[in-house]
């Protein structure tokens, strides 16, 4: 696809959807793009001239810069319906129609028949065995670490203005909103690693509806008179906001191959890849946005964060970090789920310094964060604990005498931490919404 082809995509969501982007000038440059030498950005890991050469890169600014202004050019038109429908209606439809199919809904909007239709649509590349093998692999890590990196894994969404806005927006600032949003991203995640999840009748592909709807819902509410600036903030979840949450994994695993001198993925990282390219597909990312090579892989979120303004404010991100890290995730009261409860938010501050503040505990402190010596022992305990039962189960999964007695534990492991997290609602109320500020 061409610049004009990618542009001409950009410019047509005013005609699709007029009451989400009729007003937006797709042509201004808003102020979260740092497109300049000068610029701070969120690009912590590369050098001036490194950052000064994706810059200069034509075509992948173009890209980049496109597709800060891109929503869901499906999902949106159907979420725009809610003041006719009301959101508790098209989540009901849209659930119905992933369970049982577009026909079983009676009167169905041509808006829903679309958005159905493009996640239906089976993209050239995909190879649904790979994808499935990607799973496999992936469950281990998910079983083992998520319930103890999950919070900490959410705050990344919400460390930067420009693109948390929409988070505050949405009434996670309170501790029971924001223990909810981290349960619906980790359960989004987990379902997504279980056997035929992704298929179109897996509980992983009615998921990534409703996510796409949730999204979609907030930039409809979000960008509704006085409650966003366009000028400052661009579109609420632009695509390039979507892509760390579903390819930070594999960039870090392409970050990884390139240090140690290879070009290519091996077989099981490949179907990593696609998996993680799958999600975001059925999430409503590009192709573009989905690329295959570890060079490609780490170039592409290399230059979303060399144009995303760095900007860390205490009103909303601050106000989303405490909010989260005080958040009660376990599903009960019980001795276990305190003990547990402190042992990982102890785990999630530590990371936090370590991941975050790049180690700066000063700057963590800034933020408010301090990991005194109880939080410090927990990460320890945490981080052994978990790493020796990932180790295990890794060794067992590429064993084949124990390879499928151990997936079978890992997928049960699963299902009681989903079980645990309890009913996501991927929703959003347009009456918790705030006007935004510059």
């Amino acid at each position: 696809m061409d610049k004009q082809q990618i542009w001409d995509q950009v410019r047509s969501q005013a005609l699709a959807t007029p009451s989400i982007y009729g007003t937006v000038d797709f042509d201004a440059v808003p102020e979260r793009f740092a497109g300049s030498a000068g610029d701070l950005s969120e690009l912590r890991s590369a050098s001036e001239a490194e950052r000064a050469g994706l810059l200069a890169d034509d075509g992948l600014m173009t890209l980049i810069r496109a597709y800060t202004f891109m929503g869901d050019r499906v999902a949106d038109p159907y979420a725009a319906l809610m003041p006719e429908y009301g959101f508790k209606r098209l989540i009901e439809m849209l659930d119905q129609a992933c369970r049982h199919g577009i026909d079983s809904v009676a009167d169905a909007p041509p808006e829903l028949r679309n958005l159905i239709a493009a996640m239906e649509t089976v993209p050239d590349w995909l190879n649904m065995a790979m994808v499935e093998e990607g799973a496999r692999v992936e469950r281990a890590a998910m079983a083992i670490m998520s319930p103890i990196a999950i919070r900490a894994a959410f705050i990344a969404t919400f460390m930067n203005r420009y693109a948390a806005l929409p988070m505050a927006l949405t009434g996670t600032l309170s501790n029971a909103s924001a223990a909810r949003r981290v349960k619906e991203t980790a359960t989004f995640f987990a379902t997504s690693v279980l056997p035929g999840a992704l298929a179109r009748n897996g509980e992983g592909f009615r998921a990534a509806a409703m996510v796409r709807l949730m999204h979609a819902m907030v930039r409809f509410n979000a960008m509704r008179k006085g409650r966003w600036d366009v000028p400052v903030y661009g579109i609420p979840i632009p695509q390039v906001d979507q892509m760390p949450a579903g390819l930070i994994g594999v960039t870090m695993m392409a970050a990884s191959v390139l240090r140690e001198g290879r070009s290519e993925f091996t077989a099981q990282e490949r179907a990593r890849v696609e998996l993680s390219r799958y999600r975001c597909y059925l999430l409503g990312l590009p192709e573009a946005l989905l690329a295959t090579t570890p060079k490609e892989i780490v170039t592409l979120m290399a230059a979303s964060l060399a144009t995303l303004r760095s900007g860390f404010d205490d009103e909303t991100c601050g106000n989303l970090l405490r909010a989260t890290l005080g958040a009660y995730l376990p599903p009960d009261n019980s001795p276990i789920s305190r003990v547990f409860d402190r042992v990982e938010k102890g785990f999630s501050k530590v990371f936090f310094v370590k991941n975050y503040a790049g180690g700066d505990v000063a700057k963590a402190a800034s933020m408010g964060v301090v990991p005194n010596a109880l939080d410090k022992t927990c990460y320890g305990i945490a981080a052994a604990v978990a790493g020796s039962r990932l180790l295990a189960y890794k060794l067992a999964i590429n064993i084949p005498m124990f390879s499928a007695m151990a997936d079978r534990r890992l997928v049960a492991i699963i299902g009681k931490q989903l079980a645990n997290w309890g009913h996501a609602h991927f929703t959003t109320d347009a009456a918790s919404y705030r006007p935004s500020a510059p």
